[in-house]
């Protein structure tokens, strides 16, 4: 099965869990959990690393930081669907929220946060 949009992707991620009987331990509180202990598995890739050791991992085992972003992912659509979140219309609407916050003319070229601009 292909899947190519992200209500597929969600239909497919809710297909998987109710074959199991897992929506009954799917809540807010505990995929928010499971989105930063996933988001911790992915630093954990990186951890103690210099760019170098990096860039050898990620020749060697993509496939290990595709997993972690792929679990991230799930959860992130699972936790969206629960709350009824449209991610493309959140992220959206955070691009343009950022854009005001971060004007080019004094971010470009700036790693600083938006207030010490």
């Amino acid at each position: 099965m292909k899947l190519d949009r992200v209500e597929d992707l969600k239909n497919r991620i809710n297909e998987f869990c109710n074959e199991r009987d897992w929506k009954k331990f799917h809540n807010p509180k505990d995929m928010a959990i499971s989105i930063a202990i996933e988001a911790a598995e992915l630093l954990e890739e990186f951890q103690w690393k210099d760019k170098r050791e990096i860039e050898k991992k990620i020749k060697k085992e993509k496939h290990r930081i595709e997993e972690e972003l792929a679990d991230i992912y799930i959860y992130l659509l699972e936790l969206s669907d629960m709350l009824a979140i449209d991610l493309i219309e959140a992220a959206k609407k955070k691009i343009e929220k950022n854009r005001l916050k971060y004007p080019v003319d004094k971010a470009r070229g700036n790693a600083k946060k938006y207030t010490e601009l």
